[in-house]
């Protein structure tokens, strides 16, 4: 019982070091076994301390892997995240750093980023910029969206960002009706933005931008490709600018 005792004692502390490696329960009788697993219980009970350790370490060991797990996802689909080819870039296009936001503009939290993330592009000067237009919360999202991918096609990077600051700062629905009087209140032709909101190009966007997003795991707005992480869900200024930092830091 002693040599159980001590062997209990390695096993707790090692969780399957060598110590424990070398206890061959195949080897023990029906009593060998239940006084060990009987030690083991009254040990764990004694010392519960010693699984919380051990909870806490398989935890960061799962932190770690989802990581690396991301970081290797993220790589893979670079050129679908950064290089699209069709979604708006702003904020500085020769920036050091690129920051890509997956939005929504019926999405609460998106508005309440959208002047922080402005601030965060004025203050910092040097950050890439990247918008993808991502409607999951219904259909005033998804006109809201076609309606702003119509406008940058048809007018520009330009009228796309001042629609974009419209759209995501509106308090009315997003109705045909109201759209249709923001495109007059900018000078737009109505009539050609409906007929591009429903081409086979914005639906092939917002198509690609579902495909990315699921690909990527992203289920809600906003969120954020930062260097070879995922920021899910609003990050107030400080917080971003203190993440921003820590990816250029790692980029050089």
């Amino acid at each position: 019982m002693k040599f159980l005792r001590m062997m209990t004692a390695a096993t707790c502390f090692a969780f399957g070091a060598h110590a424990a490696s070398a206890l061959d329960l195949g080897t023990m009788s029906d009593n060998e076994r239940a006084d060990f697993r009987a030690e083991v219980r009254s040990y764990l009970l004694d010392n519960p301390e010693v699984l919380m350790e051990a909870i806490s370490v398989l935890e960061e060991r799962q932190a770690e892997a989802a990581r690396a797990n991301e970081a290797a996802v993220l790589e893979f689909l670079a050129d679908s995240i950064f290089d699209d080819g069709f979604s708006w870039v702003g904020g500085n296009p020769d920036g050091d750093i690129t920051l890509v936001e997956f939005s929504d503009y019926r999405c609460g939290y998106c508005r309440q980023a959208h002047p922080e993330i402005e601030q965060l592009l004025q203050a910092d000067g040097n950050i890439r910029f990247i918008l993808k237009e991502f409607p999951i919360l219904g259909e005033q999202s998804t006109i809201s969206s076609q309606f702003a991918i119509a406008v940058k096609e048809l007018y520009g990077d330009e009228m796309y960002k001042e629609i974009h600051d419209a759209l995501i700062t509106m308090r009315t629905d997003s109705t045909p009706e109201n759209l249709e009087r923001l495109a007059i209140a900018f000078d737009l032709d109505p009539s050609a933005i409906s007929d591009e909101m429903q081409s086979e190009r914005t639906a092939n966007i917002i198509n690609a931008n579902h495909k990315l997003a699921s690909q990527l795991q992203i289920t809600g707005t906003p969120t954020f490709v930062l260097g070879d992480q995922l920021l899910r869900g609003y990050l107030p200024l400080a917080e971003m600018q203190k993440r921003v930092d820590a990816a250029r830091e790692a980029n050089n």
